[in-house]
């Protein structure tokens, strides 16, 4: 309900705002062109970003889309708790729950 209420915002925010989020898109395509890294990486640095801020909404975002840029629930797992020693254990963990709700709260494999 609550991811609901959240995307129905983000959907009146664009709709009332329309030139803001093409400036904001286009940004965001332009970082991503940018360099030599791949979707799936910009992801996953995004994705510690969203992680560091404590951003739920930014970690839910960048973990389905380093998802569906081909990164493993296990590579996503990783690149979260490789910031352990960066913004501490407790913001880790957090991620790492908010991150468990995009990803099903599928079970790590052995």
């Amino acid at each position: 309900m609550e991811r609901h209420k959240k995307l129905e915002t983000y959907g009146r925010f664009k709709q009332q705002h329309p030139d803001y989020f093409a400036a904001v898109e286009a940004l965001g395509a332009a970082v991503r062109e940018a360099g030599p890294l791949d979707e799936r990486q910009v992801q996953l640095v995004q994705l510690g970003a969203a992680a560091a801020i404590r951003s739920e909404g930014a970690v839910h975002s960048h973990a389905r889309r380093a998802l569906e840029a081909g990164a493993s629930p296990e590579q996503v797992r990783h690149a979260l708790l490789a910031l352990t020693s960066t913004i501490g254990f407790p913001t880790v963990i957090a991620a790492l729950s908010w991150a468990e709700e995009v990803m099903g709260g599928r079970a790590p494999q052995p």
